[in-house]
């Protein structure tokens, strides 16, 4: 479990300015161990920010984020960090930058029977089983993704932070890669929580979603989502619905009508 209690975070706009802009305000949200949060909301309502908050990489001016019952530490904690660009080394090779996060952690040993195994059948079940030996540069951006995939789950973190890792794609490719996460993370059952703008990803793979407001950035509303893992229920006039719906609140929040 994952929870954010009363986390408030600011920031100077401008190195001369004294005043700091309040970007997240008391926000408190729990999410429960081994489930999919999806994070929506208008472009500027702190949402990046509220993941590097919890990843540690800002510091929160009150509040905390904890982890289990205790403050979550990022030099204990094993946390995977999914960045829009898919965070990929362009001097290493992909077998190189899957294995990086567990080289840091310092729970990889080349050659090591167990560790090749899981890195070759995640290979296999991306698909890139042929790309190993190649660079960022020489793949798509579909393979891109799938190599941040394995990166990230081949560590086997407490947590998994994404930031609107599907972005970049095309709609075919980005649903096919919100498939792919999907039976990763069936696997593991991994808490995550995912920040995107897309309402149908949202929807598809959020079993919990929280919808933000901006200026400052807060949390409007938080609801259970019954329709999250399901591709069938993903064609059916509830899950349209329920979209539209959604995205009309989005647009209230926006001009800011939300009560």
């Amino acid at each position: 479990m994952i929870a954010f209690e009363h986390l408030t975070v600011r920031y100077r706009t401008a190195q001369k300015e004294k005043n700091k802009t309040t970007v997240l305000d008391d926000i408190s949200l729990t999410v429960p161990q081994g489930t999919v949060c999806a994070i929506i909301g208008p472009s500027g309502c702190g949402k990046s920010t509220l993941l590097k908050a919890a990843a540690g990489l800002i510091k929160p001016a009150e509040g905390n984020v904890r982890l289990d019952e205790r403050a979550l530490d990022p030099k204990k904690d094993c946390i995977g960090f999914m960045p829009q660009n898919y965070g990929l080394l362009p001097w290493q090779t992909v077998r190189e930058n899957i294995v990086l996060g567990c080289r840091i952690r310092k729970n990889w040993q080349d050659g090591r029977e167990a560790d090749e195994a899981r890195l070759q059948g995640l290979a296999q079940k991306l698909h890139i089983e042929d790309l190993l030996s190649r660079y960022p540069r020489q793949l798509s951006g579909g393979q891109q993704q799938r190599v941040s995939l394995a990166r990230s789950f081949l560590l086997r973190p407490d947590i998994l932070l994404m930031d609107e890792p599907f972005s970049a794609l095309d709609a075919i490719t980005r649903e096919e890669m919100q498939d792919v996460f999907l039976t990763l993370w069936q696997e593991q059952h991994v808490t995550t929580i995912l920040v995107t703008h897309y309402v149908e990803e949202a929807l598809y793979l959020g079993q919990k979603i929280v919808v933000m407001g901006a200026k400052p950035g807060r949390i409007v509303r938080v609801f259970e989502n019954p329709l999250s893992g399901s591709s069938e229920k993903r064609s059916t006039q509830e899950f349209f619905t329920m979209g539209r719906n959604l995205r009309e609140e989005i647009r209230r929040i926006s001009r800011g009508e939300e009560a």
